[in-house]
């Protein structure tokens, strides 16, 4: 099964969201499932090196996109969010987090099983 999760909020916004979102993405990865992610809007900084867990956050959530990525699923970064969204706006992306557009999201949206949004 294909399953696309769309990510949309800030990385840490005070709520658990997020991370919420990446444990699922691996649980789903780890039965077998075609996990794939796309981050719009604030998520964005979920891909960039500076992004960083606030005092007291237990979760590193850019570690858990990394590790998510060193497994095989398929990352894509809203081209145009990538320039304007986050707060850490031009900041670089790391690697395996493509730069990514619109139409190649609703060709995604197409082509899934399932679509979550987080």
């Amino acid at each position: 099964m294909k399953i696309l999760i769309v990510f949309n909020r800030e990385p840490y916004d005070n709520t658990d969201v997020t991370w919420n979102g990446l444990r699922l993405a691996n649980s789903l990865a780890e039965n077998g499932q075609e996990v794939r992610l796309f981050l719009m809007n604030d998520s964005v900084d979920l891909a960039r090196e500076v992004c960083r867990p606030p005092e007291g956050y237990d979760q590193d959530l850019s570690q858990m996109l990394k590790a998510l990525i060193a497994r095989g699923v398929a990352v894509k970064v809203c081209g145009t969010c990538m320039a304007r969204c986050g707060i850490y706006k031009n900041h670089p992306y790391f690697e395996g987090a493509e730069q990514s557009t619109m139409q190649a999201l609703a060709q995604w949206i197409v082509d899934s099983d399932r679509i979550l949004t987080f």
